[in-house]
């Protein structure tokens, strides 16, 4: 593969040289432009509006990505962040060194132009052009046929170009960032306070979940990326702090799949006072509200289903939702060996490593998750897939926690929180003991245990994952498509 100078076209190259022999910088610090292509198009309808034909003079920038020259005129479309418009120029009203510029650009060049606004015979809204800045000169050449690329790798490796060249792109992280500040206007309008904690951890731990490590220098000492933000918020929970929420990057060193990537954006919120029962209504009212205040509806495309997230939504219990869609009741079979053999008799591929609680978590992938499509709530879990949260009064296996799916996929997991600090230090140990087992590294964190010891409230807590959520509310199947720049494997 050329790298360096060998990769640039000759032509281009040789371009620059001209532009630069004119006297012109192509690279100038600045430029001062009056309107975006949008804004420019705005005016032209006001100015219609008035009775007249053109606008006054306005100054514009972007990309070009076509030009269509027919004897003295030229047709060119350039795209800034608000979208495209078309610039027409006669080489009658261009001043000469525009007239000069004009015969190096290049498509992919960012370019000024200033002139009036009119409508053509097409009734395209168009600029007439007097002048023409260059803004920055293009070494390389757009991808041509861009949309009938199969490589994917490319696309999310050179994301840039995905941008350019794909509106539908643009459109999806321009709706990620109005989702997630309509999240947080949500929570702060709801009395929640917003705070950040570390991303450098002391301990490993904190959920069923396989840390990042790294190593500080003047500490002389070994840190974790953090796999999960709860620990930090319960504490702001005990130190008085009665609702919490955070928003950050969670890293986790796992697989990747269309659902998985390894670093993710995830919302964790705690409520003092609170159980899994609030927190369900309020993941329900929060997804709505945020689908009808950005999109408008609560009715969703995904793939070749329809979605309403109007609240309320469906509440299955978790026993009976495994029961009825693999036929294994897996109360019936205590152990990881009696419940593997049963799962072999379905003919399930499964590893003989598993724990029982990981066989559990199996049968709900499997066979439970690809078909809640509608929002659906799964309450009321093992103890042991669940070692942070309370149990359910009366009944010992089985704990207050509920997770989200919607579209096949699970969006959110919350709990009612364990409180009990010597409850918890149990289930630290033996969480510790299974990571061990798995041959993972099993950490307690005895500093939140300290905290814990001076009484937390009873709280409902939420982790909800804002990838998943934008994957529904953008009609997108991979978590790639709502990551500006995931993980990938290494370029041949």
């Amino acid at each position: 593969m050329p790298s360096g100078m060998e990769r640039i076209p000759e032509q281009r190259l040789q371009k620059l040289a001209n532009i630069r022999a004119m006297g012109i910088d192509p690279y100038p610090h600045r430029y001062k432009r009056t309107h975006t292509a949008q804004q420019a198009v705005e005016l032209l309808a006001q100015a219609e509006q008035s009775g007249k034909t053109e606008t006054e003079e306005v100054t514009v920038a972007g990309r070009m990505m076509a030009n269509r020259t027919m004897g003295k005129i030229s047709f060119l479309d350039i795209q800034d962040g608000s979208g495209k418009i078309q610039l027409f120029i006669s080489k009658n009203e261009l001043d000469e060194q525009s007239m000069a510029l004009l015969k190096e650009l290049d498509i992919g060049d960012i370019i000024g132009a200033r002139g009036v606004v009119f409508r053509t015979r097409s009734k395209e809204p168009t600029i007439r052009a007097k002048t023409l800045t260059m803004l920055s000169k293009s070494l390389q050449p757009l991808p041509e046929k861009w949309h009938g690329l199969s490589d994917v790798e490319l696309r999310y490796r050179q994301r840039y170009l995905d941008l350019i060249s794909n509106e539908n792109v643009r459109k999806t992280f321009r709706l990620r960032s109005q989702i997630v500040s309509a999240i947080r206007r949500y929570m702060d309008g709801h009395g929640f306070l917003e705070v950040e904690t570390p991303i450098l951890h002391q301990e490993g731990g904190g959920a069923a979940a396989k840390p990042f490590k790294t190593h500080h220098n003047t500490l002389d000492r070994d840190l974790f990326l953090r796999i999960e933000t709860e620990l930090h918020l319960k504490r702001l929970i005990i130190g008085g702090f009665d609702k919490v929420y955070e928003i950050g990057r969670i890293f986790r060193n796992e697989g990747i799949s269309f659902k998985h990537n390894p670093e993710f954006t995830s919302m964790e919120t705690y409520e003092a006072y609170a159980d899994y029962n609030s927190v369900m209504e309020m993941v329900e009212q929060m997804v709505s509200s945020v689908a009808m205040e950005i999109l408008g509806t609560t009715v969703v495309q995904h793939d070749d289903t329809t979605i309403d997230l109007k609240a309320p939504w469906q509440r299955l219990s978790f026993r009976d939702a495994i029961t009825q869609y693999s036929g294994i009741d897996f109360v019936q079979y205590p152990n990881a060996d009696m419940l593997r053999a049963k799962m072999r008799e379905k003919g399930m591929n499964v590893d003989p490593k598993s724990n029982w609680a990981r066989l559990v978590d199996d049968l709900l992938s499997t066979f439970v998750e690809p078909k809640l499509i509608q929002p659906t709530f799964l309450i009321d879990y093992p103890i042991s897939l669940s070692p942070l949260a309370k149990k359910k009064p009366g009944q010992e296996r089985v704990v207050e926690r509920f997770e989200a799916f919607a579209g096949g996929i699970e969006i959110a997991n919350a709990f009612t929180e364990l409180n009990d600090p010597l409850d918890q230090r149990e289930r630290f140990i033996q969480q510790a003991k299974d990571k061990m087992a798995d041959g993972e590294e099993g950490t307690i964190d005895e500093d939140f245990l300290l905290a814990m010891e001076h009484g937390m409230p009873p709280t409902g807590g939420l982790g909800i994952g804002i990838d998943r959520l934008i994957m529904i509310l953008t009609n997108n199947q991979s978590i790639r498509e709502v990551i500006l720049f995931p993980t990938l494997k290494n370029k041949e």
